[in-house]
C-alpha cells in the first residue's frame, strides 16, 4: 500500500482493491498494469480528461511498460446503458485483456460497466443487484481524478437507463479493481464546481455509511475515519485549490468514504439523488447536498442515535453540512435546479424503488420519500 499513511494500512486491508496514493504516482500505471499481466488495455475516460493532458501520462506510461493500449473517451456525465455500450465495442475492437477507468466516477462506473458485458455478455440490466456475473471478468486499475466518489474503492457500477431514467446499481465482488492509483496531482484540474460537487458527495458517503442497517464494526471504521478526516479538511480543500495538501487529504478521504459504502451501504439521500440526476440532468453531488441535510433531521428525529458514529449530536451534525454547504456555495433548493413542485410525486416513486432506499436507517417509502421533497423545494 504505497504512499499510505500508517493509522490506514491496517484499515484498509479490509478492501480488495490494492492502494498506490501520492503525487506523481500516475506514472506508475504502466508498470502496476504489467505486474497485473496486462498486454492490451483499454483506458475508459472523458474528452475532458484528455484535454488535461491525464490520458496522454497514462498512455505513455503504458506503452514505455510495453502495454498496449486503445482509448475509449466516449465517457459522459452519469453514463448510460449507451456509453457502456460504445466502450465494449471499442474494447472488443482492439481485443483487450485488461481494463483503466481514468476521471471522474462516471468514467470509473463506465469503466466497471464495460467489464460486465464485455466478459459476461448481455445487458446491463441483467446486472442489477449483486452477484449475478457468472463467468471472471478482466483485472482493472481505476485513477480518479476528483474526490469524491469514491468509486474506485467499490464493486458496484452506476449505470442509468436511459428508456426508465432508473440509475441502476450493478454489483459484483469480480468487479472491484486490482489497484486505484490515488494521485493528488490529477485533482489539480477539478473545476472549482466540481471540487465542491464531488466533495459534498464524499461527505455524504462518510455519514450514509455511518447510519444504514448493513453497517458493521468495518464499515463503521471506515466511515469514522472518513468523515474525521473530511471535517478537517474541506474547507481548507475548497478555499485553496493550490493546497497540495489538503487535496491529497480529501483524495485520500472520499477513497475510505467510498470503502465504507462497499462494507456498508448508503440510504436515502441517495435514494433520493438519483431520480433528479436521471430526469432532470442535475449534477449527482449538487443533489446530494440539497437533501442531505433533510434526510439526517428525517433519520434521526426517528431514530436518535443514528448517526452517533459521526457526531452524537445530530443537530450539531446537521450545522456542520450546512456550513460545509455554505463553503462550497452549492444550491440549497430543488427550486433552485429548476424541480418543479409537481415533480415530486413522481420523483418519490422512483426514489421509492432504488436500491439504496432499503438500507437506510428508518424505513420509507414513496409517501416518506415524497414529504423528504417537499421540504427540499422550499
Amino acid at each position: 500500500m504505497n504512499g499510505l499513511p500508517s493509522e490506514l494500512r491496517d484499515l484498509l486491508k479490509h478492501s480488495r482493491t490494492r492502494v498506490v496514493f501520492g503525487a506523481g504516482t500516475l506514472s506508475q500505471l504502466g508498470a502496476l498494469a504489467r505486474g497485473e499481466s496486462a498486454s492490451r488495455a483499454l483506458l475508459v475516460t472523458d474528452r475532458g480528461i484528455a484535454a488535461a493532458g491525464h490520458v496522454e501520462r497514462a498512455v505513455a506510461s503504458l506503452k514505455a511498460a510495453g502495454v498496449a493500449v486503445a482509448v475509449f473517451d466516449g465517457v459522459a456525465e452519469n453514463p448510460t446503458t449507451e456509453h457502456v455500450d460504445a466502450g465494449v465495442a471499442a474494447a472488443r475492437a482492439a481485443n483487450v485483456d485488461f481494463l483503466i477507468g481514468l476521471g471522474g466516477g462516471s468514467s470509473l462506473d463506465c469503466a466497471k460497466g464495460i467489464n460486465f458485458i464485455l466478459t459476461n455478455g448481455g445487458r446491463m440490466q441483467d446486472y442489477r443487484g449483486v452477484g449475478k456475473a457468472t463467468k471472471p471478468m478482466l483485472p482493472m486499475i481505476t485513477v480518479p481524478t476528483t474526490a469524491g466518489t469514491g468509486s474506485e474503492a467499490q464493486s458496484f457500477a452506476l449505470i442509468c437507463d436511459p428508456v426508465t431514467h432508473q440509475k441502476m446499481a450493478c454489483g459484483d465482488p469480480k468487479a472491484a479493481c486490482r489497484v486505484a492509483i490515488l494521485d493528488p496531482d490529477l485533482t489539480r484540474t477539478q473545476p472549482p464546481k466540481v471540487a465542491a460537487a464531488t466533495g459534498i458527495d464524499a461527505i455524504s458517503h462518510a455519514i450514509e455509511t455511518s447510519a444504514t442497517t448493513r453497517r458493521n464494526d468495518v464499515s463503521l471504521a471506515f466511515s469514522r475515519e472518513a468523515w474525521t478526516r473530511l471535517d478537517r479538511v474541506f474547507e481548507r480543500a475548497i478555499r485553496d485549490p493550490s493546497d497540495d495538501a489538503a487535496r491529497a487529504d480529501m483524495l485520500l478521504s472520499a477513497h475510505l468514504a467510498g470503502c465504507a459504502i462497499e462494507h456498508s451501504m448508503l440510504g436515502a439521500a441517495h435514494a433520493c439523488a438519483n431520480p433528479l440526476t436521471a430526469r432532470f440532468g442535475i449534477t449527482h453531488g449538487v443533489a446530494i447536498g440539497i437533501l442531505l441535510p433533510h434526510v439526517i433531521r428525517f433519520n434521526a428525529e426517528r431514530s436518535p442515535g443514528a448517526y452517533s458514529v459521526v457526531d452524537s449530536d445530530a443537530g450539531s451534525l446537521v450545522r456542520r453540512v450546512d456550513a460545509m454547504l455554505a463553503v462550497a456555495g452549492l444550491p440549497r433548493t430543488l427550486r433552485e435546479v429548476g424541480v418543479p413542485e409537481d415533480a415530486v410525486t413522481a420523483l418519490a416513486a422512483e426514489a421509492a424503488k432504488q436500491w439504496t432506499a432499503t438500507f437506510n436507517p428508518v424505513p420509507v417509502g414513496a409517501a416518506e420519500l415524497e414529504a423528504i421533497y417537499r421540504i427540499a423545494c422550499r
